[in-house]
């Protein structure tokens, strides 16, 4: 089911008709309300949302359903700004897609985030092949039998990563996570942090378990292959 949220009722039924046709189920929302009240009933597999609704703005919305939810997010806003486009990943969002828009991008966008959850959830549920696992008590990453020894830093980073696989985290939020302290360091302190511990996760076979997303973060996609 695609839950989409949009007050203009042309847009909602030109995605909502997209949609069908692509073989999706579709549900529309002219208010977030709408949404909220329905959601606990419903399974959700992807959200469209706009951002500028009558009741409350998408981005309010977005941290309420990433509360339960690791469900794509792709939010489809007049509002083009760079800030509010780094707004929207910063919560937790999948995609940013700009008004005007085609329809037929839309519905790819839809499908490639889908699968990459639906590859993530797989993973997860039915453990194809060995998975990384994190001792934080032992600072150490596992893949199987081979092992990884961490530092405190990059054992934080890899447990803010691995608690939502998929999710994009801003550099700031990963500097949240690893100095508590308040203390201010640069952009280049994470991106440095990163690149060791790509380091050690290539030793077990794990290079490319971290993904950049140029200029906002970065997020974690468990491998799904076999061994």
């Amino acid at each position: 089911m695609i839950a989409v949220v949009e007050d203009d009722p042309k847009i909602a039924a030109l995605l909502r008709d997209y949609l069908v046709q692509s073989g999706f189920d579709a549900l529309t929302f002219s208010t977030a309300t709408e949404l909220r009240a329905i959601l606990p009933s419903l399974t959700i597999e992807t959200f469209l949302l706009d951002v500028m609704l009558p009741d409350e703005d998408g981005f309010s919305l977005c941290e309420f359903i990433r509360r339960s939810s690791n469900a794509p997010i792709l939010f489809i806003s007049a509002r083009i700004s760079e800030a509010d486009r780094l707004r929207g990943l910063e919560l937790g969002a999948d995609d940013y897609i700009i008004k005007p828009f085609s329809p037929n991008e839309v519905i790819a966008r839809v499908k490639a985030n889908l699968k990459r959850y639906q590859n993530t959830q797989l993973s997860t549920d039915l453990a194809i092949g060995p998975q990384l696992t994190l001792d934080r008590s032992a600072l150490r990453a596992c893949l199987g039998e081979l092992c990884a020894d961490l530092t405190a830093v990059e054992c934080a980073l890899l447990g803010a990563l691995m608690s939502s696989p998929d999710r994009l985290f801003t550099r700031n939020q990963l500097m949240d996570v690893i100095y508590t302290d308040g203390r201010i360091v640069s952009d280049r302190t994470i991106d440095s942090h990163i690149k060791k511990l790509r380091k050690r996760l290539a030793s077990i076979g794990q290079e490319s378990c971290i993904d950049t997303a140029y200029g906002v973060g970065y997020r974690y996609r468990p491998s799904t292959k076999t061994s």
